[in-house]
């Protein structure tokens, strides 16, 4: 997992950072309330950790500002030296899902960041998936859609690309994000190649209204799959056979 840690003593921050590298873990470390927050609304991360006590504000107005910019519910645990029955039932009402005291133990650390996870994404374990009409088997590789199999030219990177879609479904996923997570770190590929490779799944895929799902382009940030309500799909439809000279003053999302 990618996580985010919001810890301001650089002793603290490299044992915490140590505990969850040793795990397979990626931590990047912020020693500010405002560098976290920038990082955190132009990166992805699996998980968050919080401090209470920082420099610039506190780890409840971070909280509160994650909860109110960010457009999914990232995993965010509380790791502080403040531990009365005050504090953790503020930092859960705000929007925490757990709260540690410091110091930090680390199997118990791991184990927490462990269940939250397998919380945040229960389709991790098993063999199909089912997204609307779609259905993707985890064990033999394959997407079928209204029970019929899609040719994949790529399978392997197909199936990653379109996973990493719907287990992130209604999030903004930047360009480089999807560089890092589905190419691996590839961050020499022009971003150029994010926007062939997502036109062509939407084509291939059938990521349409008509099925229920949408890739949403989020001008000069990225790309996010919506799922479409009904009435939202219909009016889609409707646009998308307009006569040609009606189309000049919609904006597109491909």
């Amino acid at each position: 997992m990618r996580i985010a840690l919001l810890e301001d003593q650089q002793e603290q921050a490299q044992h915490i950072q140590s505990i969850l590298s040793e795990r397979g873990h990626h931590c990047d470390s912020f020693p500010t309330g405002q560098s976290f927050l920038s990082a955190a609304l132009h990166r992805s991360y699996d998980l968050m950790i919080l401090d209470w006590q920082i420099p610039d504000m506190t780890g409840i107005d971070v909280l509160k500002s994650v909860r109110a910019q960010i457009n999914w519910p990232v995993p965010i645990v509380f790791l502080t030296q403040r531990d009365s029955e005050s504090d953790i039932v503020e930092a859960l009402d705000a929007g925490a899902d757990d709260f540690l005291a410091k110091p930090a133990r680390a199997a118990e650390l791991v184990a927490r960041i462990n269940a939250l996870a397998r919380r945040a994404n229960p389709d991790n374990e098993k063999e199909v998936l089912q997204y609307g009409p779609f259905e993707v088997n985890t064990q033999h590789r394959t997407i079928c859609l209204h029970g019929e199999e899609l040719t994949l030219t790529d399978k392997d990177f197909d199936l990653t690309l379109f996973l990493f879609l719907f287990q992130n479904q209604g999030r903004l996923l930047t360009r480089e994000v999807l560089l890092e997570r589905v190419w691996g770190l590839a961050k020499d590929i022009n971003t150029r190649t994010v926007d062939t490779h997502m036109s062509r799944l939407r084509r291939r895929m059938g990521l349409n209204p008509e099925n229920g799902f949408r890739i949403k382009t989020i001008y000069q940030r990225g790309y996010r799959l919506e799922a479409m309500k009904s009435e939202a799909a219909n009016e889609d439809l409707t646009k998308a056979k307009a006569p040609d000279s009606n189309r000049e003053a919609q904006i597109l999302d491909d």
